[in-house]
This record gives structure tokens, C-alpha cells and sequence, in this order.
């Protein structure tokens, strides 16, 4: 069995990507406590190579990292790369309170999530990322209080419900994080075969 440590102190995340992954033959830890690199860069893609690159650095093994975030066309595709970190000291249901106010009146509530996870082997110096994406609307308010993060505000695409609504098996079937993962693990398991 592959094991594997997620790039990550986020225990839902790291939850969520067991789930995602729990019909390939992987087996997912959670980093142990290091002090966490910077996310400072332009793009998902960015920002996620440079946690594995970091991680997978610092503890000298194989790692997993990801980064993502909320896309809202009316407003520029804000927050962006920023999504954890506007509003930082605030809880997301502030943040998303404030969303619906830039949004408030707007007809155009077109929206994404994007996910960029990346793979890094320092010791095979193999660096692999895949991009998912789902498509969808911002919701008038808030809605459900399953998920995290931007959850109960993000309506997808072919739904009339949020992701807070929806429940974890729908999520995990259709979310921008398990297209990513999923594309991920199977090239990963490729190159172990």
C-alpha cells in the first residue's frame, strides 16, 4: 500500500482527501507539525508546488499538497488565490457574509471552485500536478452547514441545493478537490505500477 502525507494542518482537508481517495489502494497521514510555508503565490498551481516542494523537503518524503480557492466572475474572480487568507482573522461565515453583500442586487452570480494538487518525491525528484474544477453560482445567503469553508454559499453546477446542503457523498463525488485528487492518484499509481 502507498502511504502518503498530506502537505497540511487542516484536518478537514486532510478527512476529505481519505474519503476522496478511499477506493485506491493509498493509505493518507497528516503532516506532522512543521512551520507552514508562505502562500504567497499568483496561482493555485503556484502556491500548491511550492507546499510540496516545502513539505516534501523538509520531511525528505514523498508528500501530497493542494491548494484552492473560490472564483466569482462579477467580481474579478475574487477571493481567489486568496480565499483562506481574506478577511484571515475572521470566521468564513463572516467572510461569506461579506461575499453576499459585494454580491447583493447582482444577477451574475457565476462562480467556481478550483482545486490544484500537487505531488512531490524528493528522492525520485517527481513533481506531478492536476487541476479540478466545478462550476457553479453564488446562493442569495447562507445555506446548509455541512462541508467548510465557502461551502453553504457555493450552489454547483446541475444542483439547486450548496455544498452545505448537499451532504460529504455528493461532495466528494462532484467537488473540484476529489476531481483533482482522483486525477492525481491515478497518475501517481501509474508511475508505481
Amino acid at each position: 500500500m502507498l502511504k502518503i502525507v498530506v502537505a497540511t494542518s487542516n484536518d478537514h482537508k486532510v478527512q476529505e482527501i481519505k474519503e476522496i481517495l478511499k477506493n485506491f489502494n493509498v493509505e493518507i497521514e497528516k503532516s506532522p507539525k512543521i512551520v507552514e510555508e508562505e502562500e504567497d503565490g499568483k496561482t493555485f498551481l503556484e502556491n500548491s508546488v511550492k507546499k510540496a516542494y516545502y513539505y516534501g523537503n523538509v520531511l525528505n518524503m514523498p508528500v501530497v499538497a493542494d491548494d484552492s480557492g473560490l472564483i466569482i466572475d462579477y467580481l474579478g474572480g475574487f477571493p481567489g488565490v486568496m480565499s483562506a487568507r481574506f478577511m484571515k482573522e475572521k470566521s468564513y461565515e463572516e467572510k461569506m457574509r461579506e461575499i453576499l453583500r459585494k454580491l447583493n442586487g447582482i444577477k451574475d452570480r457565476s462562480a467556481r471552485f478550483v482545486c490544484v494538487a500537487s505531488y512531490y518525491d524528493p528522492i525520485n525528484e517527481i513533481l506531478i500536478s492536476t487541476e479540478g474544477v466545478i462550476e457553479g453560482r453564488i446562493a442569495n445567503e447562507i445555506r446548509g452547514n455541512g462541508g467548510f469553508g465557502y461551502d453553504p454559499i457555493f450552489i454547483p453546477e446541475g444542483y439547486n441545493k450548496t455544498f452545505g446542503e448537499l451532504g460529504e457523498e455528493i461532495k466528494r463525488e462532484i467537488s473540484h478537490r476529489s476531481r483533482a485528487f482522483r486525477k492525481l492518484f491515478s497518475l501517481i499509481l501509474k508511475l508505481k505500477d
